[in-house]
């Protein structure tokens, strides 16, 4: 019953921002880590961000400074804002969380991807 919903990919300008959206739904315990990855053509996936159940973030040095990742428990969602966008930015973004449901066990969730592209 548990799904993550991604939304606010797109095609941006360099320079631009964009603000991506990862909500939970089902029924749902506790979330604990969320975790932004994303993954260019012919690369590997890599993580970018990462904010813990107490609010901690992490983010990887290519996007330090220029991303935050931020969640609101009562929505069951992750945001990512995205500024000073650049065309190696570009990649299919996943969302994932550890997320104990009402029934069952901790389990790691991905979300199905949303593409960013920044290009002129």
């Amino acid at each position: 019953q548990v799904q993550l919903v991604e939304s606010g990919g797109g095609l941006v300008l360099p320079g631009g921002s964009r603000r991506l959206s990862c909500a939970a739904s089902g029924s749902i315990l506790s979330i604990y880590n969320m975790v932004w990855y994303r993954q260019a053509p012919g690369k590997q996936r890599e993580l970018v961000a990462a904010i813990n159940i107490g609010g901690q973030t992490n983010y990887a040095d290519s996007v330090n400074g220029r991303f935050a990742i931020s969640r609101d428990s009562a929505k069951n969602t992750v945001y990512l804002q995205m500024n000073s966008l650049k065309p190696e930015d570009t990649a299919v973004y996943y969302c994932n969380a550890d997320i104990l449901p009402s029934l069952g066990t901790r389990f790691n969730y991905w979300g199905q991807g949303t593409q960013v592209t920044v290009s002129p």
